[in-house]
């Protein structure tokens, strides 16, 4: 029968014949309520479906219904639904292919499903499949590999696939060509939409008009408009981090006044740092750009300013929260990237991974072991242990510390290094306010017009990189004296923390914040003889806080 299932197809023969509907909705889900910062219930829950093109006139019980009248009134069975909600068959995403490169390709599991199935003839039910059906070719594919795919079942494997409107032909050599030139055509259309809507875009980003779905924490739903409650939090954070709180410890506090994100979930140093490196803080309307490293076969993603045709940022239609100052002063303290800062792990006892062996210079990680019943501790006893070269590599095996008194004698000098810093910090007088910012506008007055001689053929090239390439030098050495100076005003006017009165009532995150904000490490000398202190066996290894 599979022999002859083709031609029978072609004259409109399915009597007989297991049909399945591909059906596939290529819309975006939206769901606006569920989104709203705060809703709960059964709003919370409300999705809709917004359709992305004028071509999704059919929705997914027409597409069903239509497909199988069409194979019941030719004597067929309609037996399965192949669904693809919110599918696209054009756009193509980054894929790990077979080889081990990196290439991009339209993901469509289902759709690869249907095939598969039609290969071997049998629906995911287990029932006899002798051919797909969709409403038209549109419905089929816009990928002109998913066509060539789809070619091969019906060339091949002699598995018919028609669409509704018979302007879907795979069963004739002259259907196929024409279905190549559809597809082609159809894959234009779509390229040519993309291309509007990035312009489209493009334009508003100029314009400095707020575009996105959720709205950004600190701002009203109209993106524009600042929410007093949400802005007051988020420059707190911002004098936090230019202060020097590390950022565990925001996080600690946020949780504890009940601060969430927009969406509703518990802050993360991710989110802070995504929040903190935007420009829109400062009001300088922002983009996201990806790139792609073809060596490691990873996307970077990362925000940028956008600038005007002169070259100066584009200015958002919104309220500012900070200045730019205190903005550039602030994404330079954060950095370009997501790297670990302070206080970022989440480990269950305060010095793991900061105390190190001190054993002819063994420099092992200590580890936790608890108390063994024999040596009659108290329940929950545990001593900091270097690891023994059988079990770790690195350990001696050398080292073994009560972690109790450990725990109290660091916090003891976690405690006076602060209180010491926070001294220092309160007897020196208020730092004076930067003076180049007359310099840095000049710099940058000599870069404007570098690059206007350069537009109008004044200089040559050679020459011009030469003095831009010193003029930039120039303008970075200034903006990085401009932050460290705001870094500096912001310290000063900081009150600072009663730590030694607070210690007892941080929590362990916190705890551990403020430590490895202190220290690098704690180098943990082995015991000689007995009656020894353990603040005798520690020596610190303080962080440099110029360091960054």
């Amino acid at each position: 029968m599979s022999e002859d299932l083709v031609s029978r197809a072609h004259w409109g023969d399915l009597t007989g014949q297991n049909w399945a509907g591909l059906v596939r909705m290529s819309f975006e889900l939206d769901e606006p309520d569920a989104k709203a910062d705060g809703a709960t219930g059964e709003a919370a829950h409300t999705k809709s479906f917004r359709p992305m093109t004028g071509q999704d006139i059919k929705g997914r019980n027409e597409q069903e219904k239509d497909a199988r009248t069409f194979v019941e009134s030719r004597g067929g069975n309609y037996v399965h639904t192949y669904e693809e909600p919110d599918t696209s068959a054009w756009k193509r995403k980054r894929v790990r292919l077979p080889n081990g490169e990196v290439g991009y390709r339209v993901i469509r599991p289902v759709f690869e499903g249907a095939l598969e199935d039609l290969k071997r003839g049998t629906t995911p039910d287990g029932k006899r499949l002798d051919g797909l059906i969709v409403a038209d070719i549109d419905r089929l594919t816009r990928d002109n590999r998913h066509l060539e795919d789809s070619i091969e079942v019906v060339e091949n494997f002699r598995r018919p696939i028609i669409d509704i409107t018979g302007t879907l032909d795979l069963l004739t050599d002259n259907g196929r060509t024409v279905a190549r030139i559809v597809v082609a055509t159809k894959n234009q259309q779509s390229a040519d939409t993309a291309r509007r809507v990035r312009r489209k875009h493009k334009a508003l980003q100029q314009t400095g008009i707020p575009t996105g779905g959720r709205r950004p924490f600190g701002w009203k739903e109209d993106k524009r408009t600042l929410d007093p409650h949400e802005a007051k939090w988020l420059r707190q954070m911002v004098d936090w981090l230019l202060a020097g709180k590390p950022i565990s410890a925001i996080i600690h506090e946020l949780r504890k006044e009940g601060v969430k994100t927009v969406s509703g979930h518990e802050w993360s140093r991710m989110a802070i740092k995504q929040v903190m490196r935007n420009p829109r803080l400062c009001g300088y309307r922002s983009r996201q750009v990806v790139e792609f490293d073809p060596v490691a076969g990873t996307e970077h993603k990362r925000i940028d300013i956008v600038f005007d045709d002169t070259g100066k940022p584009v200015i958002g239609t919104w309220e500012p929260l900070i200045s730019v100052t205190k903005w550039e002063a602030l994404a330079e303290l954060m950095g370009p990237n997501s790297s670990p800062d302070p206080g970022h792990n989440t480990r269950k006892s305060l010095l793991k991974g900061t105390l190190r062996c001190n054993k002819n210079d063994c420099g092992a990680v200590l580890r936790i072991t608890k108390a063994p019943k024999t040596r009659s501790k108290p329940e929950g006893y545990f001593y900091y242990t270097c690891p023994s070269s059988g079990s770790s590599p690195s350990g001696c095996g050398g080292t073994k510390i009560s972690g109790p008194e450990t725990d109290k004698a660091v916090s003891m000098l976690v405690i006076a290094k602060y209180e010491e810093e926070a001294a220092k910090r309160k007897a020196v007088i208020e730092p004076e306010a930067w003076d180049g910012e007359e310099e840095l506008a000049r710099v940058r007055e000599d870069i404007a017009d570098l690059k206007q001689a350069r537009k109008e053929r004044q200089i040559t090239a050679a020459r011009y990189f030469s003095f831009l390439a010193e003029a930039e030098a120039d303008e970075r050495r200034l903006l990085g004296e401009r932050n460290r100076a705001v870094r500096a005003a912001q310290v000063a006017r900081r009150q600072p923390v009663d730590l030694a009165a607070e210690w007892e009532g941080l929590a362990l995150a916190e705890k551990r914040a403020y430590i490895e904000d202190t220290l690098v490490a704690v180098l943990v000398s082995p015991a000689v003889g007995r009656g020894r202190p353990v603040r005798e066996r520690l020596e610190p290894v303080f962080r440099d806080k110029g360091e960054s």
